[in-house]
């Protein structure tokens, strides 16, 4: 019991890792319709940039912050100079953004160097606690709690705000929105930023997770985010957090029990929902949930 309980644990820490990933590729999907394969290179940034900024400083605190407003800038930056040219033509939106991931990816090595960099958690989140006979992992704990307390307040702003109203709104309809007087242009750069912000918390959060970070990490958690989305449907945001934890927990207990399939389940998985649920676990119809 206590070994099934510790991997629960494990793949609900992977799982709200994937999911701050995921859930801002939702939110630019569910808005936008924007397919953007550079969101791994914002994971990466803001993985090396809060990083840098947490060893130099010693504060992890900011290091989170620096990661954050790192997915900011670097969004205004995709969405105006690499996504707007192409809206409504996803063949092109997965080759630019796609290119513009391998960019991001290079100039990491640049900036930063090519090699490896361990990380390790804060000394606050080191260790672990023992209740019974189960011990927890503090920094894995604390994902988790990051992971729940963003779904909350991602969800109360869709459902319960005048902002979730009109970004719904939005998505259902677009020309609508706009005769009524609100600029659509400066909701859309909104919502890609909050989605690339939560990419870098992600990355960073991931770091001291992993205990090492490399440039060619962004790509690999791209991918991985895209099985989350088509999963838990295309736009939606209940659907992202339901399939990231599903993707986390079936790697944590594949990775013990059967590790020769740890890195086909996520495939796997995908593959049985597109056959039996098409449009993934939660079909959305007119607005991100």
């Amino acid at each position: 019991m206590d070994l099934i309980i510790n991997l629960v644990i494990n793949g609900l820490a992977t799982g709200m890792l994937i999911f701050l990933l995921a859930s801002g590729l939702t939110l630019i999907f569910g808005l936008m319709s924007v397919l953007n394969f550079a969101h791994g290179g914002l994971f990466i940034w803001g993985a090396f940039t809060g990083v840098w900024a947490y060893q130099t400083s010693g504060s992890f605190t900011l290091g989170i912050g620096v990661a954050i407003v790192t997915g900011l800038v670097l969004g205004v930056i995709t969405e105006k100079l690499i996504v707007r040219p192409v809206y409504g033509n996803h063949i092109q939106q997965i080759l630019i953004t796609l290119g513009f991931m391998l960019v991001l990816q290079e100039f990491i090595k640049v900036v930063f160097g090519p090699n490896q960099k361990a990380v390790f958690p804060p000394a606050f989140l080191e260790g672990s606690f023992i209740v019974g006979d189960i011990v927890f992992i503090k920094y894995r704990i604390f994902i988790i709690i990051v992971g729940l307390l963003v779904f909350m307040v991602a969800s109360y702003i869709l459902r319960r705000t005048r902002i979730g109203l009109i970004v719904r709104a939005g998505v259902m309809d677009k020309e609508m929105i706009q005769t009524l007087g609100v600029n659509i242009k400066v909701i859309f750069m909104s919502v890609f930023m909050i989605g690339s912000a939560l990419a870098a918390l992600s990355g960073m959060l991931h770091a001291p997770y992993s205990g090492v970070i490399y440039a060619e990490m962004g790509l690999e958690f791209s991918i991985l985010a895209f099985i989350v989305v088509v999963i838990g449907g295309m736009g939606s945001f209940t659907g992202s957090m339901l399939a990231a934890l599903l993707v986390g927990l079936a790697q944590a207990f594949m990775a013990y029990y059967f590790p020769a399939l740890s890195l086909a389940v996520n495939m796997i998985l995908m593959t049985i929902v597109l056959i039996f649920k098409p449009q993934g676990l939660f079909k959305v119809e007119g607005g991100a949930r």
